[in-house]
């Protein structure tokens, strides 16, 4: 589109050729031969015309003057150039450079979305292997516990209501495992489409199970305005302002009169052997202007509408700015918490840990009951799992990061103060 509007600041030119038989009225008078010139075929608005004694009256007989049936042959090129006075095309070029750096600013978007959309699903996917791993190390560990369970009740030693309630257990984790496999798979799947594959392609690489991404150790507390510029979005904004801008310097050019330098060069004869001799030439050359002076106000009014649309492109710009602050704002709040509440759950699942352990032992010394030892496994379960979301959270927390700043961001070192 860009070369297109770009075209009309070079000259035009166009080649043409033809051949024309024309045969002329007899009845039709000296005033015929004018519409019959006109008729034999044209190059660069020049008519051909026959070949007519110069002493021709009004009583003449044409039969006398010409053939009544004659050929024609003509080749040349005729052009056109707009001399660009007051910048319409150079505006129009404006405007098409912009938008065509707002269509890459609109790529780069793109583009920053789908790497967003790929770390989300990864880490989503991570998280649910973790999650699933954590369910079949609880299931193992009850099942052990099953299983003492019914050999002390077989002996004598145990209740049975103690065994009923560990089965119980051993099928609420069981149970937890296919849904969370059916996350794992769906994630899998997304990626796979995000990688234009079919939505198996990558489940065998996809199916080893590796860790929750972690996040970088360093992530920037304040960031400085400049950095907002890195975003698509805002660039794309900006691109389609200007280009809003420059389309009312080239709807306003329209009310000053365009200049033009027209010519055309070319060769006619009645016989195709002489069409290529010298004495067959013709030619013009010569200055054009043209000026609406009067075109009910479409030029005026187009004039309103680009301020219009500039107008639009500007509060564009301002909403795409201020949505943008809100995103960094609101992904390094969510950063920030995450954290803390990451470290709170790390601490959690040690304490319910070692609560386990405590209970088992208390239990195996006859000190506390049986559901004392399910509560603690349900409650180090719920938190391990709780656990594994949080750093999901954490990761997804950063990819949101990550797309709120327009694809990332660089560490900017901090100036040292070197000793006296």
């Amino acid at each position: 589109q860009r070369g297109i509007v770009a075209a009309d600041a070079w000259p035009n030119a166009n080649v043409t050729g033809g051949y024309t038989r024309t045969h002329i009225s007899q009845n039709a008078g000296v005033a015929g031969i004018g519409s019959v010139s006109g008729a034999g075929g044209s190059l660069g608005g020049t008519g051909a015309s026959a070949k007519a004694s110069p002493s021709v009256t009004a009583g003449s007989n044409i039969s006398n003057l010409i053939p009544s049936e004659f050929d024609l042959y003509n080749a040349g090129f005729d052009a056109n150039w707009e001399v660009d006075i007051f910048g319409r095309v150079r505006r129009e070029v404006e405007a098409a450079n912009a938008d065509l750096q707002a269509a890459v600013e609109n790529r780069r978007d793109v583009l920053v979305t789908l790497m967003g959309e790929v770390a989300r699903n990864y880490v989503e996917l991570r998280s649910f292997q973790r999650q699933i791993r954590i369910a079949r190390e609880n299931l193992d560990s009850q099942r052990g516990t099953l299983d003492v369970l019914i050999s002390r009740t077989n002996a004598g030693l145990n209740l049975e209501l103690d065994v009923v309630r560990a089965r119980a257990q051993v099928a609420s984790t069981s149970a937890q495992i296919p849904s969370l496999e059916t996350g794992a798979r769906q994630a899998a799947h997304r990626l796979s489409i995000l990688a234009a594959k079919a939505p198996g392609d990558l489940w065998d690489q996809l199916n080893k199970t590796s860790p929750i991404p972690a996040p970088p150790p360093i992530v920037p507390a304040g960031l400085p305005s400049q950095l907002l510029r890195r975003r698509p979005d805002i660039r794309r904004a900006e691109r389609q302002y200007a280009a809003s801008n420059a389309r009312i310097g080239a709807a306003t050019a329209d009310l000053f009169p365009r200049f033009s330098l027209t010519g055309s060069f070319g060769l006619q004869s009645e016989k195709s052997s002489q069409l290529f001799n010298w004495s067959s030439r013709f030619w013009s050359v010569g200055p054009a202007v043209s000026w609406p002076i009067f075109d009910a106000g479409r030029i005026r009014w187009n004039v309103e509408v680009q301020n219009a649309r500039q107008q639009e492109a500007l509060f564009t710009y301002q909403k795409t700015v201020l949505s943008a602050l809100e995103d960094v704002e609101n992904a390094l709040t969510a950063y920030a918490n995450e954290a803390v509440r990451h470290q709170s759950l790390l601490e959690g699942v040690n304490a319910n840990r070692r609560a386990k352990e405590l209970a088992t032992i208390r239990y195996d010394k006859g000190l506390e009951n049986f559901l004392t030892v399910l509560d603690a496994q349900r409650t180090l379960l719920a938190s391990e799992d709780q656990l594994a979301q949080g750093e999901r959270d954490l990761s997804a927390d950063i990819v949101a990061l990550y797309k709120a700043l327009g694809g990332g961001w660089e560490a900017v070192e901090q100036p040292t103060t070197k000793p006296q």
